[in-house]
């Protein structure tokens, strides 16, 4: 590793560091947001390590420490979504109840929820007459009871159904049904 690229040790939450000492902006989508070690470079031109203790969900606005001073802000690429509305409010909360328990990501915001395109649950939320219109927007998911979708950076294996309360995953999850 080439010591004169510039390490990114800590990530402070948006509002809590000096915004005028960011030596530049990275933007990235939500799987790119979940990193432990990752060499990026930033939109100018700035390269840098990421190298945190654990993984972690860089969120927009984050400020992330460089060793050798300031910090580098990071921003949320918009990616391809899919908003979920409904008539009224009880009818969004009965789609979010049906997602959650699907242990998808979500990102929930008062009249939308935002997930990524899975056709299964599509169909799913269309027999149950959700509205849906696909977006570009930047992806910020809950990060459930346990967080583990603040640590996963997608669930690409599916929950689409459950067989007796347990299902399997690939990556670590720390939840008990």
């Amino acid at each position: 590793m080439d010591e004169s690229i510039p390490r990114a040790l800590a990530v402070v939450p948006a509002g809590d560091w000096p915004a005028e000492q960011a030596r530049d902006t990275v933007t990235v989508d939500f799987d790119d947001r979940f990193r432990r070690r990752r060499l990026y470079t930033a939109e100018g031109g700035l390269a840098f390590l990421l190298d945190l203790p654990e993984a972690q969900v860089l969120r927009d606005g984050d400020g992330l420490v460089l060793a050798s001073g300031g910090y580098v802000r990071v921003r949320a690429a918009p990616e391809p979504l899919v908003e979920v509305t409904a008539p009224t409010q009880a009818h969004l909360l009965r789609l979010a109840w049906h997602l959650g328990n699907r242990h998808l990501p979500a990102e929930i915001d008062g009249a939308r929820i935002l997930i990524r395109h899975d056709h299964v649950i599509i169909r799913m939320l269309e027999g149950l007459g959700a509205t849906l219109r696909a977006v570009d927007a930047p992806f910020n998911p809950e990060g459930g009871a346990y967080g583990e979708h603040n640590r996963a950076p997608s669930h690409p294996h599916g929950h689409h159904h459950h067989d007796h309360g347990h299902h399997d995953h690939d990556g670590p999850c720390d939840h008990h049904h």
